[in-house]
């Protein structure tokens, strides 16, 4: 069970879309915002889709669909998104700067009780709290794509939040039927810089001719059991945003394992940034 009702998604891209709903599954209000115009609704439409599909596979029923549908609302900013909201949640861009000043100015309209989590996948939690007047109810939720289908989510704690607001998070995790898993802020947390080092690894791989991107994925998806291979999986993240962490983590950790390869610069250069682009290391025809 979870004490928060209503939930301020902001941000409906990839991710935003997918809190939103899983949210709403869980039972909240909640409202989506984002700066783009007509973002909020065209992300709750991509909602709809995932549940007509939920509904023809047998594991929801059209008047649950409707229910949760009827918990989505978008919203024209984010300040109305969060106004009243027990809790906010961003998926806007990384960038420390935008999110610090987002919580910020939504601090405003909140009460005090209020949570402000984060999803980012790398960046220091505490350096965006440190941006707060109430850093204690500051926190991270690192979700993972797609959201309504992947479990995890990382709860990443930095030194000044308070334990209220983290057994809160774990509430609404467990709540939207996630398995949470508590994370001290370092950089990379556990499944970014984990996941990364495996990734930069494929890359420098293929660059070098061990072996085709369909085989590299191969190994790992048979030999170990992932779903899927570390380069396929960089192209459903986006090449871009897998770019901006491995920067952030090699300045952070200075580790030469975490340093951009030659092959993920230059495709980034190209604009093959992945499955949203229609091109990264495989072509994808469904874009």
């Amino acid at each position: 069970m979870t004490d928060i009702r209503t939930v301020a998604v902001i941000g409906a891209g990839t991710m935003g879309h997918g809190i939103a709903q899983v949210a709403a599954q869980a039972g909240c209000t909640v409202r989506l915002a984002d700066a783009q115009a007509g973002a909020a609704e065209r992300a709750l439409g991509r909602v709809r889709v995932n549940l007509d599909g939920a509904v023809e596979r047998g594991k929801l029923d059209p008047a649950a669909r409707d229910a949760v549908l009827g918990r989505l609302q978008p919203c024209a900013d984010a300040r109305a998104a969060a106004e009243g909201a027990d809790a906010v949640i961003e998926a806007v861009p990384e960038r420390l700067d935008l999110k610090q000043a987002l919580f910020r100015e939504l601090e405003d309209v909140v009460d005090e009780a209020a949570i402000l989590a984060t999803n980012t996948s790398s960046l220091s939690i505490g350096a965006i709290a440190a941006g707060a007047r109430r850093p204690g109810r500051v926190i991270g939720m690192h979700f993972f794509n797609p959201v309504h289908l992947m479990k995890l989510v990382e709860v990443v704690v930095h030194a000044g939040v308070a334990a209220a607001t983290t057994d809160r998070v774990l509430a609404l995790g467990r709540a939207m039927d996630k398995d949470p898993i508590v994370v001290q802020d370092s950089p990379g947390f556990a499944s970014s810089r984990l996941g990364l080092a495996l990734g930069l690894e494929a890359m420098r791989m293929l660059e070098n001719g061990v072996a085709s991107a369909e085989d590299i994925d191969k190994a790992m998806a048979l030999g170990y059991n992932h779903p899927m291979g570390p380069l396929r999986l960089t192209d459903l993240v986006g090449l871009d945003v897998r770019l901006a962490i491995a920067e952030y983590l090699h300045g952070a950790l200075g580790s030469p394992v975490f340093e951009p390869p030659g092959i993920l610069r230059r495709l980034v250069g190209e604009g093959k940034l992945g499955k949203k682009a229609g091109q990264g290391f495989y072509a994808w025809a469904d874009t």
